[in-house]
């Protein structure tokens, strides 16, 4: 009798634990519907009782603060960043939070403290060094290349850094870095409009950039990156396709036999999954729907949907083709001389 009483005990105390535990997990997911909604009131409330429930709870804590966040009351944003950013647990997404309460509140100083402090703790992370790059180039400090180039040394899966990096060459005398980084990110965010825009950032640099002077090699004496002057070097064995004007067309034709080119004399020095894209599309009969999807778009509207008509099949082929692959960079091709 004893036995049997002692096990329905064991039963009943760990049937109210996991109902407890359903009821948080359920209570946060009502809180995270009330998020998506734009209910921030009603988020808090809910999951104000969760954290009764479970006051140790870092996934509820990190929602709650999100939830003051949005409605703007950085105050109580504020002190629930205090009480969970000293935690063993805290992971990066907590210092991205906490950096951008911080940065609401203008608190510059505490801000670059706090990301310090995550990049301590988390070295290798690609949305740290990007967001604490945004901080200082928001205040000027034009270290934050560093920033974004050590991101994407250490997380080449991350795309934010290609992004800021893309952007700050473009208005630099660099030549190539805002045209290679510029394409990385465009395929790894082509559905978003930061990747629309992107596209035509990349078009201008070709054309404000790159070919600007006849000889591409003009000022690169000094260039320390070995990868970036082999880059150059073939593009400049391309450069009579310029006086045609830098197009869509152009451009393709180009970049085809800088493909050819480079796969003949550097390939295996510099190996670099956007040149294997590249080539992968030219053996599968696609790089001119891709150049057209990159340059035609913003190059010429009405011109390029008069293409995509006449190519239907091939641009249909290519579209298909990359809703159904995530572009990535992979470690070890990091070649910017610091």
């Amino acid at each position: 009798m004893q036995k049997l009483f002692f096990s329905v005990f064991i039963a009943m105390f760990f049937g109210i634990n996991l109902s407890a535990q359903q009821t948080t997990e359920s209570l946060q997911e009502n809180a995270r519907t009330f998020l998506r909604q734009g209910d921030f009131d009603n988020a808090i409330i809910i999951l104000n009782r969760a954290i009764l429930q479970d006051k140790d709870n870092l996934e509820l804590h990190k929602d709650l603060i999100q939830a003051y966040y949005y409605k703007r009351n950085f105050e109580k944003a504020l002190n629930g960043v205090k009480n969970i950013v000293d935690r063993n647990d805290a992971d990066v997404i907590t210092f991205q939070i906490a950096g951008n309460v911080y940065k609401a509140l203008e608190d510059v100083k505490e801000a670059d403290k706090l990301y310090k402090k995550g990049l301590k703790k988390f070295p290798n992370s690609g949305p740290l060094h990007s967001e604490y790059g945004e901080l200082l180039w928001a205040k000027k400090d034009y270290n934050a290349i560093k920033l974004w180039e050590k991101g994407i040394q250490v997380d080449p899966g991350y795309s934010g850094n290609y992004y800021n990096a893309a952007l700050y060459y473009f208005y630099t005398k660099d030549k190539i870095w805002s045209i290679l980084y510029g394409e990385i990110f465009v395929n790894m965010e082509s559905l978003t409009p930061r990747g629309a825009a992107m596209k035509e950032l990349l078009l201008n640099a070709y054309k404000e950039k790159l070919f600007t002077e006849a000889d591409l090699m003009k000022g690169e004496e000094n260039n320390k990156s070995e990868f970036a002057k082999a880059v150059l070097q073939t593009f400049n064995r391309q450069g009579s396709l310029a006086t045609r004007g830098v197009t869509t067309a152009t451009l393709t034709m180009m970049r085809t036999r800088f493909i050819t080119d480079w796969f003949a004399n550097n390939a295996t020095k510099f190996p670099f999954r956007l040149f294997d894209y590249h080539q992968q599309l030219l053996k599968e009969g696609m790089f001119e729907a891709y150049n057209q999807w990159l340059f035609g778009t913003v190059e010429n509207l009405p011109a390029f949907e008069t293409w995509a008509n006449t190519h239907q099949a091939a641009y249909t082929r290519f579209t298909d083709f990359q809703k159904n692959r995530i572009f990535k960079m992979p470690a070890g091709q990091y070649y910017q001389a610091q």
